[in-house]
Parts: structure tokens; sequence; C-alpha cells
């Protein structure tokens, strides 16, 4: 459901947008956002959108992908995808535009691929499950089944120490291995990780590897440590062969796995599968063809 604090804002960008007032669009950027598009960029980015589209005619809120909302935007000329992000100041903190695309892709339930933990530790589902309460990425269409994978060490927490610096956190470094065969259809490295407590929207996945199993499912893990990926777009890969090291790049506010599978390689317009794992040990019981929840600890068998 579209917030009202997010469709305050998009109504104000749509006003300003439309009158020309690109100042004023700048004026409601985060301070983040700024700095990495700064005023005569933000001109030029916005006026040549005009001249190519028009106007903005009508939105349709679709949904949420990570902290961005998402509308299918009807300008004169085109239709695009225009995804909005706010801080807690209701500033914009995130903005993209892109040409919208019909969604032709397969309609899957569920992974048909045989898929093992992409990790040896055992871990603990921090967000999993099918209700908002086990799992906050129910709200959004490419991560409805998504998981947040954490290690809690014997201390009850998932972070050794004051937890000030991505070290302390027992997951940041782990090795995160390929749950299956599979070919590399994406992979992002070289954003720097964030300090523990931050987050950085303007590269929502972070380090990024998307591998496409034989069965086109689309396995997407983000949040890599920086500089640690060790596969390339177009390789293959077998099981447990190692992808890179657990981070807290992107959108993410300590050390920590998303992982999740979609039936496109394009999360802003795919949809979620939901995900299910062979013979792994979930809190000391072996389970077969299992999809963890929020609170499991899990180990492959």
């Amino acid at each position: 459901m579209e917030s009202a604090n997010i469709r305050k804002v998009s109504l104000e960008f749509q006003r300003f947008y439309n009158d020309s007032k690109y100042d004023s669009i700048f004026f409601m950027f985060s301070d983040e956002m700024k700095a990495a598009l700064p005023l005569s960029k933000t001109k030029g980015f916005l006026s040549g959108l005009y001249a190519q589209a028009g106007k903005i005619l009508s939105r349709e809120f679709n949904d949420y992908q990570s902290s961005y909302a998402v509308y299918k935007t009807h300008f004169e000329r085109a239709v695009f995808i225009l995804q909005i992000s706010v801080d807690e100041q209701s500033r914009i903190n995130g903005l993209f535009i892109k040409p919208f695309v019909e969604d032709t892709l397969p309609q899957m339930k569920r992974n048909i691929s045989k898929l093992q933990l992409p990790f040896t530790k055992e871990w603990t589902v921090f967000w999993g499950g099918d209700t908002k309460a086990q799992n906050y990425h129910v709200d959004h269409r490419a991560q409805m089944h998504a998981f947040d994978f954490v290690i809690i060490g014997k201390n009850g927490k998932s972070y050794r120490t004051s937890g000030e610096n991505n070290e302390d956190y027992y997951a940041f470094g782990e090795a995160i291995l390929s749950p299956c065969d599979g070919e590399v259809v994406m992979a992002v490295d070289g954003i720097e990780d964030n300090r523990p407590g931050q987050m950085n929207p303007l590269f929502v996945t972070g380090n990024t590897v998307i591998i496409k199993s034989p069965n086109n499912e689309f396995l997407l893990f983000a949040h890599f440590k920086q500089n640690t990926i060790k596969v390339k777009q177009g390789q293959k890969v077998k099981t447990g062969q190692l992808l890179g090291e657990c981070g807290n790049s992107g959108n993410s506010s300590e050390a920590h796995l998303h992982f999740h599978i979609q039936n496109g390689k394009d999360m802003n317009v795919a949809t979620a599968l939901k995900c299910y794992f062979e013979n792994i040990m979930v809190n000391g019981v072996q389970k077969n063809d299992y999809s963890p929840v929020k609170g499991d600890k899990i180990k492959q068998n």
C-alpha cells in the first residue's frame, strides 16, 4: 500500500516537474542526493526528460522495491517507470526513471531446481516467511518470498563487542556459495560497505550476483562485501561454488545476506518465487524441501 508520506512527496515532485521547477525538485533532495546529483545535473536530466516525454499525465502506484515506491507513469509521449525513495525527513534520497516494459515473464510459483543453502555454517533467518510479521519483504512483488540471513553468536547477537564496525559482525566476510548449477547473468562489485547503522539507497542491492538456473529461475544475492565477488557475467557455476563474501553494501544496515528467487533478471519487473531448500537442518531437525521462516536456525545437512 502506498504510504501517505510517499504519496505527498510524489505528487509534489509531479507538480514541480510539470511546471519545470527543477530547482524546487532539487531542494526536495536529501544531502546525499544533492551530492550525487548536483543542481546542474538535476536540471539537465529533468529538462531532457521533459523534452523527450512531456508532462506527467497520470501515475499508478505499483508496489515497493526495497525502499522505493514504484509508479507506472504516463507522460504525454511515453510511459515510464518512476521510482522514488524518501528518508525519515521526507527528503528524496533515491530517484530512478526508465522505460516501462510490459510483464511477459513466465508465471512461476516456486523453484523447480533442487537448491542447497548458500552457506555451510549455521545461519539464522532474520526475515523470511509469508506474513508481514515474519517478513517485511512481502509487500514487494519481486521480493515477497525473500530471506535475510544473519549469523547469531553465542552471545545471542549478530555481532561481537560494540557492533560499530563491519568486522564485529559474525556474517561479515563469510563465504556465499551457489545453491545450484547455473549461469551468472549479473555480477556487480566495487560498491563500498556501509558503516553499521547507515544505508545506501542509491545502490539498493549493493554488490550483487544473479544466477540463472537451468529451469530459468533467477537467484539474486545482495549486499556482498566490496571487491570479493569471484564470478563474472556469462560464467557457468556449479553447486557449492564460491560467489563472494557476505558484506554490508547497498540498502543494508548490518552485514547479512539477502537472497530471493524471481522469474526474470530485472527486479523492477520480475515476480518472486517461493524458495525451498533440499535436505537442511532446521533448529536441529532435518527437513527436506523446506522454506525457512523468521527465527529458524538453518544449516546444510
